[in-house]
Formats: structure tokens, sequence, C-alpha cells
């Protein structure tokens, strides 16, 4: 693809619609993890310092309706942007009207105004060509900063872009890199770990990664499904009965391209789904009918090692365990902190993604070991299955007409 990046253009004077990714956790109003917010300001810093007038668009939540609900006001998120930007931040009550163009046309170099929560027009979800055409008359260039809502075809992703001259902001250039080193032109050996609850939820994934990397390692609820199309008990575990047919293509496709799937050969079970409960290591095919399976046993663990102990790189998404619950994350945190000693030096080009993946990486105190870190999760998704992604083609598109 040929997509101007920011970075390289004189923004000097000119005002850059911005569209981020400021959806952070909240509660009671107050911001738990401004994670997002850092790592977009740590990005649009260098550009004010240059003197770029930044206008930014954020949606946040899934409100309900058009009506101004106080809880989902982006206002809230001013105080930590301001102290992340080291600029003070205005405001706009509203994302598309003559006041937020007053307000984008005041702004001096070097200085930001966020405007309010996309999602409470439904111009925004609906991809709506005037409401883009009103949001195109708040800057000079448009720039996508948020690969998490590239997946989606909305006005502040794709009808805008190809309304105003178009560039990527400095996290989705960092995020393509990644994914694509990872992904399209990965150093070999390549290994997935592929984990989760469901088989039917990555279909498209699995037989996309099994037909361009070397290994994919596969855990969780979806490692079930698979065990249980080779004939092993599953008791009271997780699995999709009707996948069998699905799991056989997969494993056909690897076997086609040369792609090695591994598997769960033994298993961490419990009559329990708590912290702390009795648990009991089998064999993979040997689940009591009054039990399920929770996690990968250290047999599992050693091997999974040992397909790591050779890649050069290394693409996560998903848990190979429960491991919102000790003891059953002990899979997850284990083989997590093997891939990060791998990065860490330097024998590995490490990719993760997806909300319970980086969860899990928190919990194994890996995170910041790992190359890159996705905080996408849909985007991050439909990247794996090869799809093309609206925000991409469109930034990708404007770059071909001009």
């Amino acid at each position: 693809m040929t997509i101007a990046r920011i970075t390289d253009m004189d923004v000097t004077g000119k005002r850059l619609v911005v569209r981020a990714d400021l959806n952070v956790p909240t509660e009671d109003g107050q911001i738990t993890d401004t994670t997002r917010i850092d790592r977009f300001a740590a990005g649009m810093r260098p550009l004010l310092a240059r003197g770029a007038r930044l206008v930014i668009l954020t949606h946040f939540g899934r409100p309900e309706s058009n009506e101004l609900d106080s809880s989902y006001s982006v206002d809230k998120f001013r105080p930590a942007l301001a102290e992340a930007l080291g600029v003070p931040v205005r405001f706009s009550d509203v994302c598309a009207d003559d006041s937020a163009v007053i307000l984008s046309q005041q702004l001096a170099d070097g200085e930001a105004l966020l405007c309010e929560n996309l999602r409470l027009n439904p111009g925004e979800t609906a991809n709506d060509p005037g409401f883009a055409a009103q949001l195109a008359r708040l800057g000079d260039i448009y720039v996508n900063d948020a690969f998490s809502c590239a997946h989606r075809a909305h006005a502040s992703t794709e009808a805008l872009a190809r309304l105003l001259p178009a560039a990527a902001g400095p996290l989705l250039v960092e995020e393509l890199a990644a994914l694509g080193a990872a992904l399209d032109a990965p150093r070999r050996p390549s290994v997935a770990i592929v984990g989760g609850a469901k088989v039917s939820t990555k279909i498209a994934v699995l037989k996309h990664l099994v037909q361009r990397l070397d290994a994919v390692i596969i855990g969780g609820g979806m490692a079930n499904t698979f065990l249980f199309a080779d004939g092993a008990p599953m008791g009271k575990s997780l699995h999709e009965a009707d996948q069998v047919e699905t799991v056989r293509e997969i494993r056909r496709l690897a076997d086609k391209a040369g792609c090695s799937l591994h598997l769960p050969q033994d298993v961490v079970v419990a009559r329990e789904f708590r912290a702390g409960a009795d648990s009991l290591v089998v064999a993979a095919g040997a689940c009591p009918g009054d039990a399920m399976i929770l996690d990968a046993g250290p047999k599992t663990l050693a091997e999974f090692d040992t397909v790591l102990a050779g890649a050069k790189t290394i693409l996560w998404n998903g848990p190979l365990g429960a491991f919102e619950i000790p003891p059953f994350d002990t899979a997850t945190v284990g083989l997590a902190r093997t891939a990060a000693a791998r990065t860490r030096k330097g024998h590995a080009v490490s990719v993760a993604g997806g909300g319970d993946t980086v969860a899990a990486l928190n919990a194994a105190g890996v995170t910041q070991d790992f190359t890159y870190v996705s905080t996408a999760g849909g985007a991050f998704l439909e990247w794996l299955e090869g799809r093309t992604l609206p925000g991409i083609a469109a930034l990708n598109g404007a770059a071909a007409a001009a």
C-alpha cells in the first residue's frame, strides 16, 4: 500500500483532523487506564512542536441515542489528554457544527481542540457522506491514528479520508509496520499462538495463519474442539461439537502448506471453576466425565516452550486457558514469559493483540518486553484474517487519487 505519513508532511499552521481512539476504560466517570491516551499523545507531541493545530475526533462507548448523556461525553478526557500532550486542550460540545468549525479556526500553532463523542451523531456509524463533509470543515489534512477503528467503515474512518488530503498518524504507522513484520514478511521460523474460547470465532484467522506461518500453537477452548475431533472425551469442558469438519479443514490446509499444528498433550482439569479449586493434571484424552479442562498441562507447556525456542517471529492472540483464575493461568503466563525472554534477548520479534491477550500479558508482567502489543480488538482479528480494513483502504485510495 502507498499511504502518506503525517510525519513526512509540512504541518506548520495546518489544522489536522485526527481520528484517535481514546475509548479508555472508566469507572464512576474517572479514567482507570490512560494507556490509549498516553500512546496517542506520544505521537502527537512532535507534530504540535512543529506547529500543527490538532482537532481531535474520538468515540467513547456505544450511546443508544444521539441525545447527550454526560456519561458518554469525552470532555472528561481533557485533563489526562492535556497532561499527556503537554498543552491545554480546548473542547467543542459538538463534533460537527458551525461552532466546532469556528473553534478549529481559532487554534494557533501548537494548540489542540477535542470534539465531542462522534457516536452521539448517527451519521458516524452510518458512514454518512453529509456528516463526513461537516467533519471535513474542521481542518486541512485528515489523519487516521486509530488502527483499532480501521475495520469499521464509519464517517470518521472511511468517508472523511476521501474528502481531505489524508495521511496515517504515528500510531497507525507503527501498528501497520509491526503487523506487517509479523504476518506479511515474517522472519522464520514463524509461530502463532492462537487461543480463546471458540474455534467458530477464529475460523478465518486459523485458515489464514496456517497458510502463512510455519507453526501454530492452539490453546484454550479452541484446543478442546481440536481434541474432541480426535475423539478425546470432553466431560464438562467448553468445546464445539459442530465444528469437527472445520477442524479437519484447517488441518488439511496446514498439511498442504507445511504448517505444523501443536495441541495440548496433557491438561489441567477441575470439577469447579473457581479460584483455588482442586485440580488434576491428566492426559489430553483422559478428561473425567464430571470435570472440565481449564488449562494446558506441564508437558504441554514444555513442548510449546520448545516450539518457541527456535522461533524468530511470534504472533499471539488468545490465552491458553482460563487465565483469569489461578491456578488455571499457569500455561498462559509460562509461555508468555518464554516469548518475552526470546524477545529481550533479540532472538525473536513478538507481536500480540486482543483484549484477553493484553490482559494475560499484563498478568504475566511481560507486556513491555514484547516487540509490539496492539490494543486493537476487532481490527487486529480482521487483520489476522487477511481482510482489507476500510479505514486503511480509504487512506490508500486517497493516496492513489492524489
